[in-house]
């Protein structure tokens, strides 16, 4: 009986040690701790890094002039007040039957968008706040959390001769993160919805895991089979399925996992104030870690990701 009874305590001491060492989910936090300050903003990344985001998102394009900007939108009438500072620079695009204005980021350059205010459309609050280059996120973040950069329209710049990638690279390069690691995971993770441009990077920076985005029920038909998770192991390390294309057939997330690829969905919300939203967002947030079993997952809310119970 003794023999027995050590057997167990020694089976239990085992399973305890491998939980320990076994990776937690991570989380994202999505353009920033978003759902309270303007995203992309230094607010919104200082925010995130203080409610322990593992992760802080860089949505990235380039100015006329070739600097990253950390920006969602390929344009800036968004968040910013760009149509009030440069009234006549807009490009108008013929959108159904209606003539659009659109302020794209790549035509203008840094010293221009520096002069633009990117944090009173969120709130009076932010006003003055401004576009962060992707250096200023880089010092803000490097060493305090890790960074999932996505590269945004690279097939647009690259008709306009520019190339993303190679910005991106350059960038990574000069601040020797290439192959750094934070707490023990890559201090890098790349993104993109776009093949050619994940197969650029799985080229010029195969150390670094690179997410295939994927946000249509098209992509998901092409891609998120076992015969197009095996072929996408090629140039990705990990999918991030938008999260109603999850939910709808969450046994993906082992098939991923079969073929050797992470899975990180997007994106978990709540408005501030709403308490009610907050609760089912940490409700939704454990069943995808701890059910579904995702490797990580993006939010606009850093502070209410459910941290794994031990």
């Amino acid at each position: 009986m003794r023999v027995f009874v050590r057997l167990i305590v020694v089976f239990v001491a085992v399973v305890a040690a491998l939980t320990a060492l076994a990776p937690s989910p991570f989380v994202i936090a999505h353009r920033g701790a978003s759902a309270y300050a303007p995203e992309h903003t230094r607010d919104a990344y200082a925010l995130a890094l203080s409610q322990g985001a593992d992760y802080v998102e860089q949505d990235l394009g380039l100015t006329r002039d070739r600097v990253l900007v950390c920006l969602h939108d390929l344009s800036l009438e968004r968040t910013t007040n760009v149509e009030e500072v440069f009234p006549d620079r807009a490009t108008v695009e013929r959108v159904g039957d209606k003539d659009v204005r659109r302020w794209y980021v790549d035509d203008f350059t840094l010293e221009e968008v520096r002069r633009l205010d990117a944090g009173s459309w969120f709130d009076a609050a932010f006003k003055g706040a401004k576009v962060m280059t992707f250096q200023d996120a880089i010092d803000l973040v490097k060493g305090r959390a890790g960074i999932f950069p996505e590269l945004k329209g690279p097939e647009r710049l690259r008709a306009k001769g520019l190339s993303l990638e190679d910005a991106v690279v350059s960038a990574l390069e000069r601040n020797g993160l290439t192959d750094a690691t934070i707490n023990g995971r890559p201090a890098v993770w790349l993104q993109s919805f776009e093949e050619q441009s994940l197969r650029t990077l799985a080229r010029r920076l195969p150390r670094i895991p690179r997410t295939f985005l994927i946000g249509t029920p098209d992509a998901a038909q092409r891609w998120l089979t076992p015969a197009g998770l095996r072929e996408m192991r090629a140039f990705v390390t990990g999918i991030g399925p938008a999260r109603p294309i999850l939910e709808a057939r969450p046994a993906m997330v082992a098939e991923a996992h079969a073929a050797g690829l992470t899975v990180v969905p997007w994106t978990f919300r709540a408005r501030r104030g709403a308490a009610a939203e907050a609760a089912t967002a940490t409700t939704d947030m454990r069943r995808f870690t701890e059910t579904y079993g995702v490797d990580g997952l993006f939010t606009d809310n850093p502070d209410l990701f459910p941290r794994p119970r031990r």
